[in-house]
C-alpha cells in the first residue's frame, strides 16, 4: 500500500466534513432548510451541534494514535446524514442532484477503509 494513501483519505474525509462547516455555523439559510427537516424545531441544535463533532473528527484524523477515533466519530456522522437522506430529506436536496447523499456515502467508505488501516491503534483490539 502507497504510504500516502491513508493521509490523502484524512484529507479528503475532512475537506468534506469542513467544508460544510461555514454554512452549519453561520445559519446559511440551505443548512437550516435541511436539517429542519430532519429535526424540525430543534434544527439549531442538531445543525450546530453535527458541525461541532465533524470538527472534532476532522481534527482527530489528523491526531496520531487517535485517528480511529476519528473514523468512529464520521462513520456514526455519516450513517446519520444517510438515514437522514433515506427518510426524511431525500436523495436529492434543493436540486444537487444527490451530491450531498453521495459525499456522505464516499466519506463513510473512506472512513471505515481508513478506520481498517489503523485497526492497530484500537486499544480494545489489542
Amino acid at each position: 500500500m502507497n504510504k500516502y494513501f491513508p493521509f490523502i483519505l484524512k484529507l479528503i474525509i475532512a475537506v468534506i466534513m469542513l467544508q460544510t462547516l461555514f454554512f452549519k455555523f453561520t445559519g446559511a439559510q440551505q443548512s437550516i432548510n435541511l436539517f429542519t427537516k430532519v429535526a424540525g424545531e430543534h434544527e439549531a441544535i442538531v445543525r450546530i451541534g453535527t458541525g461541532i463533532l465533524e470538527l472534532i473528527a476532522s481534527i482527530l484524523l489528523f491526531t496520531p494514535k487517535k485517528t480511529w477515533i476519528g473514523c468512529f466519530l464520521t462513520i456514526g456522522l455519516m450513517s446519520g446524514a444517510i438515514m437522514g437522506h433515506l427518510t426524511k430529506i431525500g436523495i436529492e436536496n434543493n436540486g444537487d442532484g444527490g451530491l450531498l447523499f453521495s459525499l456522505s456515502i464516499f466519506t463513510l467508505l473512506s472512513a471505515i477503509v481508513l478506520l481498517y488501516i489503523h485497526k492497530k491503534d484500537i486499544p480494545y483490539l489489542k
